[in-house]
């Protein structure tokens, strides 16, 4: 299915470049690299991709192709050679699974999967069968030859909804099953298409996957915590709460912890890079981020309820003063550094009292101008 169909002529070159800017930042790298970025993305090298869906929603797919800016969906559908995508290609039956039979025989080892929902794994994974084929089948048949995995959504990350106990269906993410292959998550409910588009963006540039945290998440689109760079982020650390929806606090813009938000254990740039745009995500209008991006917390948590800010351990910015052992008294460093502190003080009180006049002979002076 050749998705090549000029949509790159839509965009001016003003756009084009300050998207290239933008993914060039949204990975992390250096200013210097925009030239490289940009050079790939005008580059006619495409990579070959057959996308699965399997217990999902296709709002994955939707929020791709669905920006408000056409520059995300001009550029992925550029980059990528989409030969196999359930909802998207034209053809049906027999004639669509052919077309993935051809992709995965002209590019072995050269083509990357992509997976949208959930692989239920009980009653032999009769819940969701494709062609006549169980979700299992059709991601072993599809992994084997695949140069890697992109897990796009909360769903194909995790398990998603489908995973919550007492999970039927035996709902499983795409890395449970699979275990001999690359696999980047870019979880979300649904991602940021940024991050998607990046991944590719990356290897297109690079021949290589980017950095991965120990969920398998690429460290530039989720490397921090949300609650780091929240514009509410002030409110918080003065103490402003909104207590409820549609009260003064919530009306003014306040901090939404009170409220069940989940931002400061959940690890994405949504505040950085938002979505359709426009400048919006959950917290910017008002509802606490439900840490769609983190395996436990979606679904599994209510919204209303709050997570643990404070490390259990004390604050340990300051030097110890004592070294641990009874009746050691103070360290040399920390002896020498009071030391000092002490020695400047008098140093100081010493130059102060050297140049104020001497009390006695100035009211001598006064008598005797």
């Amino acid at each position: 299915m050749d998705t090549n169909i000029g949509m790159r002529s839509e965009l001016s070159r003003r756009d084009f470049v300050k998207g290239c800017v933008t993914l060039t930042a949204f990975m992390g790298l250096p200013h210097a690299l925009v030239g490289k970025v940009q050079e790939t993305a005008e580059s006619d090298r495409r990579l070959p991709v057959i996308w699965l869906h399997f217990q999902e929603c296709t709002g994955c797919s939707e929020s791709l192709l669905r920006s408000s800016h056409p520059t995300i969906a001009s550029l992925i559908l550029d980059k990528i050679s989409l030969d196999y995508h359930e909802t998207l290609m034209a053809g049906s039956g027999e004639q669509a699974e052919k077309s993935m039979h051809d992709c995965i025989t002209a590019n072995k080892g050269k083509y990357v999967l992509v997976v949208e929902g959930a692989i239920p794994t009980a009653e032999n994974g009769i819940f969701c069968k494709v062609g006549g084929r169980t979700a299992v089948d059709s991601l072993a048949a599809a992994a084997k030859d695949a140069l890697a995995i992109i897990s796009i959504g909360t769903c194909a990350s995790y398990g998603g909804i489908q995973a919550v106990p007492p999970n039927p269906t035996g709902a499983v993410g795409v890395g449970a099953l699979v275990k001999d292959k690359p696999i980047v998550n870019i979880p979300g409910c649904p991602p940021n298409p940024y991050a998607f588009l990046s991944t590719v963006l990356y290897y297109l540039t690079f021949n290589k996957l980017p950095a991965l945290d120990a969920l398998g998440r690429p460290k530039f689109a989720y490397g921090r915590r949300i609650h780091e760079h929240c514009e509410r982020r002030p409110h918080f650390d003065a103490g402003r709460f909104a207590r409820a929806y549609g009260d003064e606090g919530h009306a003014q813009g306040y901090c939404l912890y009170q409220l069940g938000c989940k931002g400061p254990v959940t690890f994405a740039n949504c505040p950085v890079q938002r979505f359709n745009d426009v400048g919006a995500w959950p917290v910017s209008i008002g509802h606490p981020c439900i840490g769609c991006t983190e395996p436990d917390i979606l679904f599994k948590t209510s919204i209303a309820e709050k997570v643990q800010i404070h490390e259990p351990t004390p604050f340990d910015g300051y030097p110890p003063v004592d070294t641990g052992k009874k009746g050691k008294g103070a360290s040399p460093l920390t002896t020498a550094v009071v030391g000092l502190a002490a020695g400047v003080a008098l140093g100081a009180g010493a130059m102060m009292a050297k140049n104020l006049p001497d009390s006695a002979a100035a009211s001598k002076d006064k008598k005797n101008p």
